[in-house]
């Protein structure tokens, strides 16, 4: 399902998503990193017990840097992490990050999931390679990034089945006019996107347009009881805007973006879980400059983004085929959720 019906991050005017993975030959994981060429306000927001993650100190609101241009998200658990220096240098050829004299920094933030072995061989993880070309790619205007099993959802599962990248975004009506929220998520997560008593989404599932057969909802039942690992838990990604926010705002978008984690993924947050969610912020619509109509604005805009990140985790589940030995639910449930127009 390289299309979502639920909108994608890349509704937000400026933000590109890029992908590189490998499988295959001892290879199960990949990375992915979302791009804003002409910089965009951050912050982040870190519930998991067991993160593994870069840069987010500079993402506080009373730390220097005001802007970045890019987030990598990536397989590989803590080797994983290479993977952000292809993305600075790709950054830096392009003259973009944080100016010092006649040259840049680039801060790239990250976060990772344990894909570690998945597809038969430990060491094999994304490096910086990963990085750079998931960078180009989200930065060329010919590509238009895939969904589901692909970057750094490529080696993910979740509550048994195949994990995956998921996207959705929101139109918010403001006093000032529309707001753009869009997110886009990497779920591996030992809790289950799928209620086990219907097989569908948890957050989704009244709006499909068949019920789950007898056989199939056995298959699903089946997957989501396999043994799996506490090492699984976690669910990273990023939550883009078009308003003008600043970073103790942005820090605010991604800390409720988590209630919609919560709602999508059961159970979250747990001391193995790495569940990390950051904000971009554009800068595109302005938000009010009054008090209580600012804060209006905001509320709305909280909103939207736990809804949106859990639509997002829910697409990264439903859009995934399968890749290793975890089936995907769309394998077992064929057409379930076709969403409803009327």
């Amino acid at each position: 399902m390289d299309v979502t019906p639920f909108g994608s991050i890349l509704d937000v005017d400026g933000v590109g998503v890029g992908h590189h993975q490998r499988t295959g030959r001892g290879w199960q994981s990949g990375t992915t990193v979302v791009t804003v060429a002409a910089g965009a306000t951050p912050g982040v927001n870190v519930r998991g017990g067991g993160p593994g993650t870069r840069e987010t100190d500079a993402l506080r609101p009373e730390n220097l840097v005001r802007t970045i241009h890019a987030i990598t998200l990536t397989g590989g658990s803590a080797y994983g992490l290479a993977s952000a220096d292809g993305v600075v240098a790709v950054l830096e050829e392009r003259g973009l990050g944080f100016p010092i004299r006649d040259h840049v920094v680039p801060v790239v933030p990250a976060a990772v999931i344990f894909d570690l072995g998945r597809g038969g061989s430990f060491a094999n993880r994304p490096d910086r390679d990963f990085g750079a070309r998931a960078a180009r790619a989200a930065l060329s205007a010919r590509s238009t990034p895939r969904w589901g099993a692909v970057g750094a959802g490529t080696g993910a599962r979740a509550g048994g089945l195949q994990g995956g990248v998921g996207t959705a975004s929101t139109i918010v009506d403001t006093a000032v006019g529309p707001i753009t929220v869009g997110a886009v998520a990497v779920v591996n997560a030992n809790g289950s996107v799928i209620d086990p008593r219907i097989g569908l989404p948890w957050e989704i599932g009244p709006a499909t347009t068949r019920e789950v057969s007898a056989a199939e909802l056995d298959a699903v039942r089946t997957a989501l009881g396999a043994e799996r690992g506490a090492e699984l838990n976690t669910t990273i990604g990023v939550v883009a805007t078009s308003a003008a926010l600043d970073k103790a705002e942005c820090s605010k978008v991604a800390a409720v973006a988590h209630d919609g984690l919560a709602r999508a993924v059961r159970p979250a947050h747990a001391m193995t879980d790495g569940d990390t969610v950051f904000t971009v912020a554009t800068g595109e619509t302005a938000v009010p400059a009054g008090h209580r109509e600012r804060v209006v604005a905001l509320n709305l805009l909280l909103v939207a983004a736990a809804d949106t990140f859990a639509l997002a985790c829910t697409h990264a589940v439903v859009a995934a085929t399968t890749v290793g030995d975890a089936p995907a639910h769309a394998d077992l449930v064929p057409d379930a959720l076709r969403i409803r127009t009327a």
